[in-house]
């Protein structure tokens, strides 16, 4: 399934990074506003070397390729929108089809918040 969503960089995140026990991991979130009679944003994390890859920079149109993946925790879900390749902002980029297995920290960090 390729999904893919354009929209205007509204606000990029501060970058995260941390340890687990499959090595180190560092990832950033950026906000998406997507156009349309109901416009709505959209929160999207990118992991890894693509953060550097992708560049982003506010302001800027972009569409991203995605991956939508959810998990519960104590009876609720939570969806994780994850950039694997990101196109027509300062530097087009193409990431990995899929995340490697060691570009994110396991469901659960350190402590104990299930996102």
């Amino acid at each position: 399934m390729d999904l893919k969503i354009t929209g205007t960089v509204e606000q990029i995140l501060e970058e995260q990074s941390g340890t687990s026990q499959r090595g180190e991991w560092r990832k950033q979130d950026f906000v998406l506003d997507l156009p349309g009679e109901y416009p709505r944003k959209v929160c999207v994390t990118v992991w890894g070397d693509n953060i550097d890859r992708f560049a982003l920079k506010q302001g800027e149109q972009v569409t991203a390729s995605i991956d939508l993946s959810s998990r519960e925790y104590n009876g609720r879900w939570y969806t994780d929108v994850k950039a694997w390749k990101v196109e027509g902002g300062a530097r087009s980029g193409d990431g990995p089809p899929h995340p490697a297995d060691g570009d994110e920290p396991p469901p659960h960090g350190d402590d104990d918040i299930p996102f």
